[in-house]
């Protein structure tokens, strides 16, 4: 059985997410604080298969080349931020008091549609807004979607670092994530897990 585990990570507090079976994982934003993220995987005799990363603001790309060659795992990020990964003027890192934030390349683009990964099946969402990459995993058997900074329990991503857009990133909460079961968790890149349900009636910006 699949099994999920939060891991706030890096001088922001980012969601990493660990998705494991069978001593198989995915790691979905590795923000940081690598050895802490070490530990956790050492303990559990967890592989890591692969590196999703929703998107690449500094805060969720910090751990990425230590696990990445701990583990000898390819790291996916769409290819409408390809460049940020190396670039601390796109990634946000310049613009905070944090020291530049930089990755080496992704291995393989992130495409919208299903993916297979290990014994991993799940669907990529291009949910840009917060940023023009930004992509949501939806696992639907298992009824949770990662979103990253695109919708959060009560709010959304901020879209005033470069390449957000306010209205492209409502479109996206509302065409691709409002059109999930209601009854789908969704594990935010900060703070905690919501339900569709929840955020369709409660959350302010859509009410």
């Amino acid at each position: 059985m699949i099994k999920i585990s939060r891991m706030p990570l890096g001088p922001m507090a980012t969601n990493a997410y660990i998705i494991h079976e069978n001593k198989q994982a995915l790691v979905v934003d590795p923000g940081g604080d690598f050895d802490k993220l070490q530990s956790y995987l050492k303990e559990r005799e967890l592989d890591v298969v692969a590196i999703l990363l929703t998107h690449a603001h500094f805060d969720h790309i910090g751990a990425v080349d230590e696990l990445r060659e701990a583990y000898e795992a390819p790291v996916y990020l769409h290819e409408a931020e390809a460049e940020w990964l190396m670039d601390p003027a796109q990634n946000g890192s310049a613009l905070f008091p944090v020291g530049e934030v930089k990755a080496k390349p992704a291995n393989y683009s992130l495409e919208p549609g299903q993916m297979k990964i290990g014994p991993f099946t799940f669907e990529a969402r291009h949910t840009p807004g917060h940023s023009p990459g930004s992509m949501s995993f939806v696992f639907r058997n298992q009824r949770f979607t990662i979103a990253g900074d695109t919708l959060f329990q009560r709010g959304m991503g901020r879209t005033d670092l470069p390449g957000g857009d306010r209205e492209q990133l409502e479109e996206s909460i509302r065409e691709q994530l409002f059109s999930l079961r209601n009854d789908m968790r969704i594990y935010p890149g900060h703070g905690l897990a919501t339900t569709i349900e929840e955020e369709k009636q409660e959350n302010p910006f859509f009410n």
